[in-house]
């Protein structure tokens, strides 16, 4: 049976009040004329809904003797300052679930443009290891030219092959240390071209590391520095050995030379202070980064970085 009562006509006066609270926001640059606006709507929240109830009680009465003004009267004495409450609880709970939802999209906001951030100071980081890798490597290339042109000309066709990977991987924080790997053998075919017989290279990767991520071209400025200031120098044999293995929920990667290591403390270089840098983005409170020296000789590069999984992106 439908209901013809005047109840029915309102479904809901807290909406009103929501309406009004969104409206008019008590907030701190026009506070003021906002409390005017929400003073004189709890008046009339508060009268209007006493003429509905005196409206329904008429109704219900079904002709007695209760008149209009008898009801109103009634509803003035028992509800006014009540309604006059619930107008304010309502436009309070509705500015507080305002202020909140602000606060999160404030929030989001914030985390987003310090993600874009992180990202570009990652991307220029990245970038600056492409104009530094270059140079040194065309420095090398051009003290083979007149010495050894075939020796050189390979370096020049392995040179555009690590290139292109570099370009093409730009926008790739981390990949995978298979994929790293793989990398860093292009640029020690380079190396040990123009080297010869003077650089070994020894890896010991456990074989449940391989595809874990790892920054982006992490490893081509270790071993480079590695190369230039413990091999590069001397005349003896040089040694370069790479570890990769697993240590709790962490990856530990160890460049070791056999150079003289650190005998005395200098400014870093720029594949350090780069590599450095990269990591404190990548995992602010999660890594460690650390130069020391071998025991009998050398440098001992290491880094701890947590241990994620290409596969997933989820902790292992």
């Amino acid at each position: 049976m439908a209901d013809h009562s005047p109840i029915g006509t309102v479904r809901d006066p807290g909406t009103a009040a929501s309406w009004v609270a969104r409206r008019f926001p008590l907030e701190k640059q026009n506070w003021i004329p906002a409390l005017l606006v929400h003073l004189g709507a709890s008046a009339v929240f508060s009268l209007g809904w006493m003429l509905l109830r005196a409206l329904v009680e008429q109704w219900e009465s079904r002709g007695g003797p209760i008149s209009f003004a008898a009801a109103f009267s009634h509803a003035l004495v028992a509800t006014f300052v009540f309604n006059l409450l619930v107008y304010w609880v309502v436009i309070s709970v509705s500015h507080t679930v305002n202020y909140y939802r602000k606060y999160q999209e404030r929030e989001m906001r914030a985390a987003s443009l310090e993600k874009s951030l992180s990202e570009a100071k990652l991307q220029a980081l990245q970038m600056q290891l492409n104009p530094h890798f270059l140079f040194n490597t065309l420095h090398a290339i051009s003290s083979l030219v007149h010495k050894d042109a075939e020796a050189a000309d390979r370096m020049i066709s392995r040179l555009s092959d690590l290139l292109r990977y570099t370009l093409e991987s730009t926008a790739e924080h981390e990949v995978p240390l298979e994929q790293e790997l793989q990398v860093l053998d292009r640029y020690l075919e380079i190396e040990q071209t123009r080297f010869g017989a003077r650089l070994s290279v020894e890896k010991k990767i456990a074989p449940d590391t391989l595809m874990v991520l790892v920054p982006n071209l992490i490893l081509q400025p270790l071993v480079e520095n590695a190369i230039k200031h413990g091999i590069e120098p001397h005349s003896r044999p040089g040694l370069i050995q790479i570890s990769a293995q697993r240590r709790d929920q962490s990856l530990i990667l160890e460049i070791r030379d056999n150079g003289k290591g650190l005998k005395e403390p200098k400014r870093e270089r720029v594949g350090i202070s780069n590599t450095r840098e990269r990591l404190q983005q990548l995992y602010p409170s999660a890594h460690c980064f650390e130069l020391i020296s071998a025991p009998q000789e050398g440098l001992i590069v290491r880094l701890e970085i947590p241990w994620r999984t290409a596969s997933r992106g989820d902790r292992a």
